[in-house]
């Protein structure tokens, strides 16, 4: 599969790049996808949920009634599940949620993902690009000229830039992001991918390498 390259202006190059059919054309693995998304959120959770159980409740430990021949539940102490305002019975504790996932499973989540968009026509090449200060209407007029400033936006760079990175900080709809910190989540999210061709080659030698 062939795409044309644009320069920032949207202005066709002449140019084609091909994509590399292994990448971003095989029958995309939905369950991969699922497993490596659900890692992705698990990862986010800060798991820092505590509840105090009866050994951690503060207060007398007189029990209140007699054991027998009240007419209710038998009862302890002030600090009792049963009532209002004691402890929690098995309450939730801080825990770590992430888990492992084989390196092959996410190269092939991300693949997938890659694919998705190819077969949706929702990538766009465009030539290596710098500002020489941080922008915010350089870039808005960049996906202007490019005809995605209305879609939800992705940009991958191969390595970091920062004067990119701040002139996008400010718009709700664009993230950019380097190569090495790609993730199947964000490629998913967006409605367009702007990739760059040194990002596009790092992409075929990242993943190349993760078929065997």
């Amino acid at each position: 599969m062939e795409v044309n390259v644009y320069n920032i202006k949207g202005e066709d190059t002449g140019r084609k790049i091909a994509l590399n059919e292994s990448i971003f054309g095989i029958e995309p693995n939905d369950h991969a996808i699922y497993l490596d998304v659900k890692q992705y959120m698990a990862n986010k959770r800060q798991g820092t949920h505590k509840s105090k159980e009866r050994s951690e409740m503060s207060g007398s430990t007189r029990k209140l009634g007699r054991q027998k021949g009240g007419g209710g539940a038998r009862r302890g102490d002030v600090n009792s599940p049963v009532l209002v305002g004691g402890a929690r019975v098995f309450g939730p504790k801080p825990r770590d949620y992430s888990f492992k996932l084989n390196k092959k499973v996410k190269a092939l989540a991300r693949k997938s993902a890659l694919s998705y968009k190819a077969k949706g026509n929702a990538i766009v090449v465009i030539e290596d690009f710098n500002y020489e200060a941080p922008k915010t209407k350089d870039f808005v007029a960049m996906t202007k000229n490019l005809k995605v400033n209305d879609k939800k936006l992705l940009v991958v760079l191969s390595e970091s830039n920062k004067n990119v990175y701040l002139s996008a900080r400010n718009l709700q709809k664009a993230h950019v992001q380097t190569v090495s910190g790609l993730n199947t989540y964000r490629v998913l999210d967006a409605g367009v991918l702007v990739l760059t061709e040194s990002a596009l080659s790092a992409i075929d030698n990242v993943l190349s390498k993760k078929e065997a």
